[in-house]
């Protein structure tokens, strides 16, 4: 059987009758060329997924109709915050944040990073999330958020997190973690910018309950880390779910 066409609609939306409009409906009629009785895959990026057939469909409208549906427990554990940084490889790393199942991602404003961090998330950084996970499957999306402002401001919202970690590139090798440090409930690695951490920076951070990792004796960039990150915390937990 070949596998369904999937789109997005809000969870505010997931509620009879289901009408999907905008982008995703006209990706749905234009692009993909959805006919009236087809069978197509919704998802509302909390977890929930479900089978319907198209009732009506027009260049940027559809009605639908259930026929099942389903919710998946949230198993994610990991937020990254990341340095901000002016990098066409965001994009990228937003793609990778939602096949690899990340909880969360938040870009703060750090003192070597390039530019100023955007006050909210934009909104095409939530459509490369979607885009992701048509094509992975995930029917979780993971919160996107920004941090203005000092490290400070981080510090404060750390205060949600119990597993607190600081990716420090001035740790000691011996503090290389066992990667399932990634997988643990409410977890928070933190990755600086492109320029890394002040001495100011991590002082407050270690002194705000933030323990310190080493990723190796590489010097990684940014997205490399996080990669490295998602990826130990996502095998962890396909570990467990075995």
């Amino acid at each position: 059987m070949s596998r369904l066409n999937s789109f997005y609609i809000s969870p505010e939306n997931w509620i009879a009758p289901f009408v999907l409009e905008g982008s995703e409906a006209r990706h749905m009629c234009k692009v993909l060329r959805t006919r009236e009785g087809d069978t197509v895959r919704l998802f509302d990026g909390l977890g929930r997924d479900g089978i319907f057939t198209v009732d009506e469909i027009s260049k940027s409208r559809a009605t639908l109709q259930l026929v099942s549906e389903s919710v998946q427990n949230d198993s994610r554990g990991l937020t990254l915050a990341i340095g901000w940084n002016k990098s066409n490889r965001r994009n990228w790393l937003l793609e990778k944040s939602v096949e690899l199942q990340a909880r969360g991602l938040i870009f703060f404003q750090g003192e070597f990073s390039q530019g100023k961090v955007p006050e909210v998330p934009k909104e095409t950084w939530h459509d490369k999330n979607i885009a992701a996970a048509k094509q992975c499957g995930n029917v979780w999306l993971p919160k996107l958020e920004t941090v203005p402002g000092s490290i400070e401001n981080l510090i404060e919202k750390s205060k949600e997190f119990s597993n607190k970690i600081i990716l420090w590139e001035k740790a000691e090798k011996e503090a290389v973690p066992d990667y399932g440090v990634f997988a643990e409930e409410s977890t928070l690695a933190v990755i600086g910018p492109e320029g890394g951490f002040s001495p100011h920076e991590a002082e407050l951070l270690l002194n705000n309950g933030f323990k310190k990792c080493s990723l190796g004796d590489s010097i990684l960039r940014w997205e490399t880390a996080a990669l490295l990150c998602l990826g130990a915390g996502y095998l962890e937990k396909q570990k467990q779910s075995l």
